[in-house]
């Protein structure tokens, strides 16, 4: 009875792992293509050129108080010249900490705005997986070793379309 049973599962499994749907995508080309991903990287670009003129006009500043203390030092009285010394090395670190917020401000809002895309997709491709019967959807950007193409099906055309990508 037991090898009744065993010879009928050997012959049900492979029936069984076949029924399943796989698919796959790739995040990189979805992405890239999203209306969502051009407006970010504007802003976000948008927002680089505001920290880089803020940063630009500090350092102009800086380095024309710098020269002009060069050139006052021999004839400043030493509390003067210490003062003015005190006021250069504190414009240097508010240009120095404003350079690491602007880099931090930058990469947090493109980390919020690719969250938000990356959301959208996954949830899209939750979608079709439910709506599919898929078992499994795999991105293939994420470096997956090995995809077959005839046993999994690329679901990219129809995540361009829930996403509403032409």
């Amino acid at each position: 009875m037991k090898k009744i049973l065993f010879a009928a599962f050997m012959l049900l499994a492979p029936l069984a792992v076949s029924a399943q749907k796989f698919g796959h995508f790739s995040s990189a080309e979805i992405v890239q293509q999203m209306p969502e991903y051009v407006t970010a990287q504007n802003e976000i670009q948008t927002l680089a050129q505001q920290y880089e003129g803020d940063l630009k006009r500090m350092q102009e500043e800086l380095q024309k108080k710098s020269e002009e203390f060069d050139k006052e030092q021999a004839n400043l009285l030493e509390n003067m010249r210490q003062r003015r010394q005190a006021e250069l090395q504190d414009l240097y670190q508010r240009y120095t900490q404003s350079q690491q917020d602007y880099q931090q401000a930058l990469q947090k809002a493109q980390a919020e705005k690719l969250q938000a895309i990356s959301d959208k997709v996954t949830e899209a491709v939750k979608k079709i997986g439910d709506e599919g019967g898929y078992v499994y959807i795999m991105d293939t950007t994420m470096g997956v070793p090995y995809i077959s193409t005839k046993l999994s099906t690329d679901i990219t055309p129809e995540l361009k379309k829930a996403l509403g990508i032409q």
